[in-house]
This record gives structure tokens, sequence and C-alpha cells, in this order.
């Protein structure tokens, strides 16, 4: 008798080929042969509360393991609802597969329930977009949409799957359900780009390398500690690129970005586009050379002319270079010694300066002190994740992630509510770390509900609330621009005591308003064993020196 299998269930054996064992989800009737295959398959099935919060976990997976990630929603308003998700993952280079629903093919333009052109709206924010035309051709299209998000730089990719085609059975030996489709993209750039970046390493004096997204997307952090410690290379780091140094490494530097952008002879930008994080490569010194490296022959020197660009993967290239390098660079290597104690002293003097603000005792609380006592929480197994606007800008001065991978924030779309799916993502797809997560009270009100979800599927994370009743970091834009009698129109909100939240939904709630307490309250959130929320109580007329600066104000 032939064996029969059904698009659902093609679905779930192409999802487990990939190495895919979560999928997040909201139901909907469209989608649940889905669920019925993954059942078969052993691949866990987490429900949301949210199709955003799905998506986001998507992308919040893929950061933490290196594998794909994916979301099920279901036709119309749940595909859509996933598109800010989708979106953040586009900018921040996540790969993901979202898997939308859609209305019977026998009903294609008849006006079925919820159905909408899913395809045209996401292929501007995916790098592959399609639609599932019959029921032989499911695992072949979800396989195919996996190689696609490997394209260049990681992205999402999405398919829409008619529920005819998904509900449908066929023999199993005409469906295609590839098993072998991906090859390598560690690519080791041009081997003369290579040669030539080598030698400029030789020649410079006071050369510095910030280690992007890239660096971590790639699994390059042994290649860039080997690289900065065998060049003796000061490093920077931003975005997922946090922690491939740990903190009081003498080749770590955080504070002294600027000051080494605009003095350095030789800047190497490794996987960082030249958007607005980067002032569009203008804060580069115009009589430094610079090196662009990156997956994206798109993002090379892109808003900014580059001496010299490089495309591939980052632990490749940096490996080669390292290796070029090593017998031409004893001599300038010892020499930057005074590069590096010049920085050292910059960096100094603004943690010195920043210090008195950090122990502060003021009450309201000064965000500074927030951040600096989580700072000083976190372990070498604590991931840490920024939702937010001021209270999250404070702690990407502060907050230093103790190993590779552990630190999580949006990324250049700059969206509000990542914070709980990325804590639901991390901490599924690695029950072994702690889990901290730094909310704005406007970020957490967006997704909070799924806070939820957590406490249902016992994902215990230590959730901190900067509560300022207000959106701060566009409050101060308007005062500044319209004056302070109009500075409170559209950004301030209630007085919300999120700790009673968090106990009302079965988890571990504290308020906080004394400075003094705040390590206390962390320490027993950790020893709750439950997903908490502290609500501590932050100064709303303070800002952060990042908010102040934003150049969409000026």
């Amino acid at each position: 008798m032939t064996e029969m299998i059904s698009g659902g269930h093609l679905v779930a054996k192409a999802l487990k080929a990939e190495g895919v064992d979560v999928i997040y989800t909201l139901c909907g009737g469209h989608i649940i042969d889905i669920y019925d295959g993954c059942v078969d398959e052993g691949i866990e099935v987490i429900d949301v509360r949210h199709e955003q919060v799905a998506a986001h976990a998507a992308d919040g997976y893929s950061r933490i393991t290196g594998k794909p990630g994916c979301a099920v929603v279901t036709a119309g308003p749940g595909t859509t609802d996933a598109v800010t998700g989708v979106a953040n993952a586009f900018r921040a280079e996540s790969p993901m597969l979202l898997i939308g629903g859609q209305g019977a093919l026998s009903q294609h333009k008849m006006g079925s329930l919820q159905d909408l052109p899913h395809v045209d709206m996401m292929t501007p924010i995916t790098k592959f977009a399609a639609t599932v035309p019959s029921t032989e051709r499911v695992a072949d299209l979800v396989s195919m949409a996996f190689r696609e998000c490997y394209h260049g730089a990681p992205g999402p990719s999405f398919l829409e799957i008619p529920r005819d085609v998904l509900d449908a059975k066929v023999p199993l030996d005409k469906a295609r359900i590839p098993a072998n489709y991906r090859a390598s993209t560690k690519q080791a750039g041009d081997p003369e780009a290579i040669e030539r970046l080598a030698d400029l390493l030789a020649h410079s004096e006071k050369p510095c390398i910030l280690l992007g997204s890239q660096v971590w997307t790639c699994r390059a952090t042994d290649a860039a500690i080997d690289f900065v410690r065998a060049l003796n290379v000061p490093a920077y780091m931003n975005g997922s690129g946090r922690g491939t140094l740990p903190p009081g490494d003498p080749h770590h530097f955080q504070l002294s970005r600027r000051y080494a952008f605009t003095e350095a002879d030789l800047i190497i930008i490794v996987g960082t586009p030249f958007d607005f994080r980067m002032g569009y490569g203008k804060r580069l010194s115009p009589a430094a050379t610079v090196v662009q490296i990156d997956l994206d022959y798109r993002t090379v020197g892109k808003n900014r002319d580059v001496d010299l660009g490089i495309v591939g993967d980052a632990g490749a290239i940096l490996t080669a270079a390292t290796q070029a390098a090593s017998g031409r660079i004893q001599n300038a290597a010892a020499k930057r010694k005074e590069w590096i104690e010049e920085l050292r002293t910059v960096e100094t003097q603004a943690y010195t300066k920043r210090l008195p603000r950090q122990h502060s005792d003021a009450q309201p609380i000064d965000p500074y002190r927030l951040v600096h006592e989580i700072n000083e929480f976190l372990t070498e197994d604590s991931i840490y994740i920024g939702d937010g606007g001021d209270i999250v800008t404070f702690s990407g001065q502060v907050v230093q992630p103790k190993s590779p991978g552990h630190w999580m924030d949006p990324g250049p779309l700059g969206t509000l509510g990542v914070g709980v799916a990325f804590a639901m993502a991390a901490k599924q797809a690695r029950p072994d770390k702690e889990v901290v997560a730094l909310f704005g009270d406007g970020a957490f009100s967006l997704t909070g509900w799924d806070f939820e979800t957590m406490v249902r599927f016992d994902l215990p994370f230590i959730g901190v609330i900067g509560n300022n009743s207000s959106m701060n970091q566009i409050r101060y834009g308007q005062a500044a621009k319209y004056g302070q009698d109009r500075g409170r129109i559209g950004n301030t909100l209630g007085d919300v005591r999120y700790d009673e939240f968090a106990k009302l939904l079965g988890g571990h709630g504290e308020e906080v308003r004394d400075p003094g307490q705040i390590a206390p309250a962390l320490q027993r959130a950790r020893e709750s064993g439950k997903p908490s929320l502290i609500n501590v109580w932050v100064d709303p007329e303070v800002y952060a020196p990042g908010t102040m600066n934003q150049t969409m104000y000026k």
C-alpha cells in the first residue's frame, strides 16, 4: 500500500532536516496540520499570545543557536502581525523562516477568509518569499527558503502555504524531501586583498578594529581574539559582537571609540554597515586608511569610500589576515604599546568621570545606577537582553557581557518589544544559561503579555523594568524641538506596577525605589526560579547621552 503524507507533515520533515527543534506560533485553522507533523517529528511547539512575539522569538533562536529559527502563523492578520518581527530580522541579518497560512488555491481571488497578498507584502523585507504551489513541493520550497536565508549576509525568508496544499495528502515517494542542499558559506576573501591587509597592518602605528554582529553570526570569536592578540590591535565591539573579548582583556575597549576613530591611522570595520550607528561613516577620520570586511558585497563601501573592501566570512578572513601578517608584524606590534596605553588613558578618564553616577544614591534612581547594578550582577553564563529606548541606551555604555553571544538587542531597526520574545528563545534554546532582560516600561508594554507564555512553559528569566512612566527617548526630542510645555504630548505613560503584573501571571515580582535594594532584588529574582519582573522607578528627568545626541532631532 502506498504511504501517503500531508503537506503539514512534509513541513515538519523539512524543518527536522534543517535541524529546527522548535517552532514559535499562534494557532489558526490554516496551519494546524503543521502542528500534527511537528508532534510526529519531535519538534516542540511553543504557542505565544501575539504573532510579533513568534517572529521575534524565531529571530532570537537563530542568534542564540546559530541555526535558523522558524515561526508559523495563520493567514491575514496572523501574517501581518508577524511583519515587524520579520523586518527586524531583515535589518539584523538573522536567518529565520516565517511560514504563513493562506486561503485554499481553489478559492484563489474569491475572497476567502483572511486572504491577503502576503508574498507581495513580504518580498521587500525578506531574502526570499514564495507561495507553495503543490503539496509535492512543500518540503522542497521549505529547503529552498532556508538556503536563501544564507545567501550573502543572512536574513529571513517567507513561505505561504495555501490551506488545501497543506492539508492534502500525496504519495510519499512523489514528494521531494531534500536532505543535502546547503553549501559552506565561509568564503575567505580575495587572497590579494588579504595580502594587502597584512601589509597595512605591518605598517600601521595606530590601528583599531570594530568587531560587529557578523563576528558572532560567523562564529568567528576565536579568529577575532587571535587577530587582536597576535597583531596587538585594540578592539571595539558592537551589536552581537559584544562579548567577543571579556571585560578586562588588555585589547578590550569601549568608551574611547570616538577618540580612536579620530586618531587611528588604520580602521578595520568587521560586519557592521556604515548606517546611522556609525554616522554613515562620517565618524571615521578622513585621514585614516579604512578597511571594511562584510558578508554582503552591497554593504562594502556603502555611504563612505573605503581603501580596501573584502567580502566573505569574518572568521576566515581574520584568520587568513593573522597568518599573512604574523611574519612581518613583530616590530610594528611592539610599537603599538604606546597607542594602546593612550587609548587606555582615555578609557579610564571616561569611566572615572561617570563612576559617581553609577554609585548614585539619588531617588528617583539614576539610570546609571540601575545599569551599573545589572552589570555587576551578570555572570559568565548571563545572556543580557536590552529592550527599550533611553534606559537601554544607558546600558550600552555600562553593561559588558562576559562571554561571546551573550548580548542581544533589536539591531538597527530599533524595534521595541523584542525583550520577552528574545528571553523566551534564549532560555528555551539554552536552559543552562541565565537570561537577564532590561526593559523600558514602554517597550515592555508592547509585548508583555507573553510573560504568561514564559510562566506556562517554565522559562525563568530575570526581567528588570526601568520605569519612568514615559517614552523618554522621544520625550527628550520633543522638548528640545518644541519646548518643555509641549514635551509631554503623546509620550507619557501611567505609573504601572509591573511587579504586580508579574505576580498576577504566576511569576515573581518586586518593586524598587531605593537604589540600595536593586542588588538584593536581583538576587531574589535569581533565586525564585520563576519568570520575574523587578519594577525599578528611575528618574524621568535624566536622559542618556546617546539620547541627547540623536541626529534625528538635529
